[in-house]
Formats: C-alpha cells, structure tokens, sequence
C-alpha cells in the first residue's frame, strides 16, 4: 500500500472512529476509493456453484421476443420435449482407439450406435444421518446457505440404487441414442444424479480439437464428439494403479452420464429461468481451465495458473507422483499411467517432452493465430484439485501430501488491496473450518475453492484473513449494516453448490434466491449492485458451443452466467465470448485497478466478431469485460 493510501485509510479510521462516538455505525463507511467507478456501479456479488454445463441447464431455454440464444433447441439437436431433433447429428459421440501415447484428438473413431448406460456414480442411494440427503429437518438445520423452508429440499432424492450402477430411473438407460438426452421427468430435477469426470486432460480429449475440424463457424475444430468414450475409458483417474481386471464400460460408474439435460422449457430450474428472463444471460460464457473445481477458482481470482514452489515463490519440481502422465498404461484403451484426485495435477507445459503436453502444444501452434501456451519453463502448474497451501488460521497444511505449496502469484485481492478498495470472499463454512477443518460444518466448507487460501500475502496475515475471508453470516451481517465491500465473492458450502452426486442443481437456486432477496431487500445497496451468478465449471458435461483456444490451459466448456442488476434488466442474451477472467476485467475497469499481473488474461482485448458469427472473436484469443450485458 501506498503512503498516500495509507494516509487516506489512517484518515478513513480517524473519521469512523469520530462517527462511531456520535452513534453513526462505523460500518457504513466505505474504503478510500470504493465509490470511485466508472459506472454507476459499486457494489460487484459473484456467486459460484458447481459444475453444470450451458446446455445442460438452458438446453431448451427460448428467450423473450427480440433475442436469441444458441442452444440444443435453438440449433434443432432436441425439440422442445427434450427428444431428438432434425439435426441431432450434429452431437453424434464417438468412442476411440488411444494405446500408445495420450492424444487430446484421437485419430481412430467410430461412433456409438448406442450410448453406453446412464449410471448412478456416487449419488446417493438412501437418506443418511452424516450426508445429504438428511433422514431428519433437524439434521438438515445445521445449513446455514438455506432458509428455514428451504432445507426440506437436503431430505429428498435419494436414487434407491446402489452405487455406480446402470441408473434405471430413466428407462432407456441401457438403450440411450448417441447423443444428448433429457433426464426429466424420469430422473426428477430434484433427484440426486451422478457426476460425470471434470479433469484437465480428459476434457481435452472430450473436446476433440483438431485444425482438420476447422470451419469459418468453428476455427477451432473442437467436435466435443468423445465425451461418453473419455468418461468409461478413464473417469476420474487412475491415481497411478493398474487398471482394474475385468475393465468394462461399467466399471468407472459414469457411463454416457455427461450427455443428460434438464428440461428448461417444460419447468425445470424455474428460478434461473426467471432470472434469465428477467435480466441478462450470456449464452457464450466459458470455464477458464480444462478440467475442475481449483484450478478454476485460481484462475477466476488471478487470471492465470498456479505452479508448484518452494512455498517462497520459487519454482520446483513436485514428486513424481504428482505429475500427470496421460499416456495410457500398456494393453489399455486410454486408461491413464498417472492422474487422479490422490494422483498427477501438475504439468510442465514449457517442456513438449513431458507427457501429454505435445499433442495440446502441437494444436495450439496450428491454428492460425498460434495462442500463446503461456507456460514458464520449468514451472509446473496445477491443472486440477489439489488442497490450498494454509489452513483457515494461516498455518501451513504440511499434513496432506496433496497440497500445493503456499503461493506468491497475484490475485484480484492484491490488485484491490493497492488501490484501497475493500473486497471479502464469502465461503460458507469458513467459521467451523478455522476451528476444525474435519468437523462436520468444516468439511462442508470448500477449501480448493478459495483462490485466496492458496497465497501467502493473504493468508500470513491476521489482519488480512479477517478483513478478506469470512463466513456466510458475515455477509448477512455486512449487508443489513451497510458495510458490504465492494467487490465480494459468495462461495456455498458443498451441500448447497449444486455440484451433481453430492448436490443438487435446485439447491444452489434456493441458495442463490436467499443471497438475491437479501440484497435486494436493502435498497440502498441492491441500486448500485452487480450480481453475477455462474459455476466453476460444466463438470463434464456436454455442450454445444464454440469453445475458444487461449493457451495451454483452456478455455473450456460453456457455462452458464446470470446477470442480475437494475441495469441489466429486459431478459436480454449477450453473446460476446467471456470467460472466469471476465468478471476479474469488469472490476478492474469499474475500479480502475490494474490488471492482476502482466501475463495473465486480464490483459486480453474485449473480443471482436462478425454479425454473421457473434459467438466467435476474430481478434483472438479474446474475452470480453462483460459491459455488454448492462444498460447504463
């Protein structure tokens, strides 16, 4: 922080100090440059839940009368009851031949005649007195994410099957067409359902972008046609063990899990619904990294990748065990040498000798504007989930081999912290986490998802952890007292995120619904407020959209966004390209703030397009700064 920042926070305190004497709460007063916007804007919400993918959810969405949205009805993949449409072809899966070295487009397909079977994964099979969903309202009291008649939706949708088997709620589970399919009513939208993987190496593959795929409509060749072959061939991972005997297209549990939807036309997700028809949806919004949860919510708060250090900034090479090897094991059909949740999550994406890295490097260098990798050499990054590098109470995580050393790389809490502008991560859970991370309320807590646990300038600092990172209630707290940052990010806990198998989607809706009353039962903070509500990533689901190539790392799927505001009323869609590192540049430009760091994609143009093909910038790589989606 500067002098002159300094003197205007010693002044700012001095001021509050004086008010507080005279009975004005303190809290109301703003930091020193929180009120200095380019628009009328100040008050930024972003809240974050879980892995769902564009289509997946607004697949048959129609917008108002004057707008349009690119979607499986739109572009006739489905008809509006969610059965096969006249161009279903278009989303026609593949299963593939990957033995010798990983390929991110695999030469050798043919396609599946007939999906393999929809399974249950790890979705729960019965009520339990420890995980959703809850056998008693009193066990489902301990959520504080929802309000009171809400929590009855944590005692409901158990599938009655066992775990990672054939799902036959859905009927046709063994007989699915090759290609996406509806899951209601059959497999109700408060049904508990399986996940499908979300990992960095694997979506590659499932994207399947190939410069020999490329038209004037999709220049990166991306056909998204392996999504099933990816999930049954691999999964989640191999944590560097033998593929199992007797290995079958039943034994990762999936099955052809990412090809479901949810039916928007005929009444799922109504609150979301409402949202998009009431404000503004971008149906061109994307993950910013291949694969899951951390590595998006790093690049959301920094922009760019985290590597592996010494835990004092400098680069390392982290054991080998850690390392992802994508090449599949001898004698097996793409099944991983090492990667999983115990297993590789880093990846030296200088070197083009290091396992898996040529095939997405060869790509990148192909296509006609040749994105940059934007890969240091020798620095590994963390490309999946791997647990921050500090506990809540600031001390180092030495107890968890899979944990990332603490971290120097920037965030947009530093950048805010320069400029005197407040900001706070709201995680749900935190409290009972800094207490015990293992009790039942800290585990619930989501650790990989707060960018800021991960660095050191935040978390070796007392002061900082209690000024930037806070529970639930401190949000409910800092709104009624008018002492809401600026800038605030919402995160709920496990139970409430909608992540699929452990949550569900109607769940983050009520959870979403609470905070957007909240605010907007305080007027003076709900005018001059920005909420954009998103997940991390599309969990492995498919979707139809353009996914543009930026570096090594992504992007990924699209995902959905909301945007709800005065100033983005009329159920508009945009559909300039953005990602995560979108939200990070509308607040720099809404506060002036520098970008994050000098490599990041902060630093990317807004995107250019032609009227003919909005979805695609022709000044790539480029993501928007998300202006478009409001009228001020």
């Amino acid at each position: 922080m500067s002098a002159v920042s300094q003197r205007l926070r010693m002044a700012s305190v001095s001021l509050m100090a004086l008010m507080a004497s005279l009975a004005v709460p303190a809290s109301a007063w703003a930091w020193a440059n929180d009120n200095n916007t380019t628009t009328p804007i100040k008050h930024v919400i972003v809240i974050i839940g879980e892995n769902r993918t564009f289509d997946h959810l607004f697949g048959t969405y129609v917008p108002k009368p004057g707008q349009t949205v690119m979607n499986l009805l739109s572009e006739g993949i489905v008809n509006v009851d969610g059965s096969p449409g006249p161009n279903f072809s278009k989303a026609v899966q593949n299963q593939a031949q990957v033995t010798q070295s990983y390929q991110s487009a695999p030469t050798t397909k043919t396609p599946y005649s007939v999906l393999p079977p929809f399974m249950t994964d790890g979705a729960p099979q019965a009520p339990s007195t420890t995980s959703p969903p809850f056998t008693t309202l009193a066990l489902a009291s301990v959520d504080t994410g929802l309000t009171p008649e809400d929590q009855t939706l944590l005692l409901t949708g158990a599938t009655g099957l066992p775990p990672a088997s054939v799902d036959t709620r859905l009927p046709n589970a063994t007989n699915l067409p090759s290609g996406p399919y509806v899951l209601t009513p059959d497999v109700s939208y408060d049904d508990y359902a399986s996940s499908p993987v979300h990992r960095f190496f694997q979506m590659w593959q499932q994207l399947d972008c190939s410069v020999s795929n490329a038209t004037s409509q999709n220049p990166s060749g991306c056909l998204a046609d392996l999504f099933p072959w990816v999930e049954v061939t691999i999964g989640a991972g191999s944590n560097g063990k033998a593929q199992p005997a007797n290995f079958t297209d039943q034994s990762t549990g999936e099955g052809s899990t990412s090809m479901g939807f949810y039916n928007v036309a005929r009444g799922d997700m109504p609150y979301f619904k409402y949202l998009a028809d009431a404000y503004t949806l971008s149906d061109n919004y994307h993950q910013g990294v291949m694969g899951g949860t951390g590595a998006n919510h790093i690049m959301l708060g920094s922009g760019q990748a985290m590597y592996y250090s010494d835990g004092k900034g400098n680069a390392t090479t982290p054991p080998q065990n850690e390392i992802e090897n994508p090449n599949p094991q001898s004698g097996t059909n793409n099944y991983y040498t090492q990667d999983g949740y115990s297993g590789g999550s880093y990846v030296n994406c200088a070197d083009s000798s290091q396992p898996g890295v040529s095939s997405i490097l060869n790509y990148l260098s192909a296509l006609p504007n040749k994105p940059k990798p934007n890969c240091v050499s020798g620095q590994y990054y963390l490309v999946n989930n791997y647990n921050p590098g500090y506990f809540g109470n600031g001390t180092v995580d030495t107890t968890d081999t899979f944990t990332i050393p603490p971290s120097s790389v920037q965030t947009i809490g530093d950048a805010l912290n320069k400029k005197d502008i407040s900001f706070r991560y709201y995680g749900e859970g935190w409290d009972a986490y800094v207490q015990n991370p293992t009790s039942p309320l800290g585990s619930i807590y989501c650790n990989i998802c707060n960018f800021l646990q991960y660095t050191t300038s935040i978390m070796t600092d007392a002061n900082q952890r209690a000024e930037h990172i806070g529970d639930l209630p401190d949000f409910d707290n800092d709104l009624k007292n008018n002492s809401l940052p600026a800038v605030v990010f919402v995160k709920p806990s496990g139970l409430n995120d909608g992540h699929p198998a452990s949550s569900k989607f109607d769940i983050f809706e009520a959870f979403t619904r609470r905070i957007i009353d909240e605010v907007k039962a305080q007027p003076q903070i709900w005018a001059s407020t920005a909420i954009f509500i998103t997940v991390d990533e599309g969990g492995g689901y498919w979707d139809s959209g353009y996914v543009q190539p930026i570096d090594f790392f992504g992007d990924g799927t699209r995902i959905p966004l909301l945007v709800v505001s005065p100033y983005s009323k009329g159920g508009n869609v945009v559909h300039n390209y953005s990602d995560h590192v979108s939200i990070l540049k509308f607040i720099e430009k809404n506060w002036s703030v520098g970008t994050v760091s000098a490599t990041g994609r902060d630093n990317l143009p807004n995107p250019i397009a032609s009227s003919s093909n909005p979805y695609v910038p022709t000044n790539g790589p480029a993501i928007s700064d998300l202006t478009e989606a409001f009228k001020f």
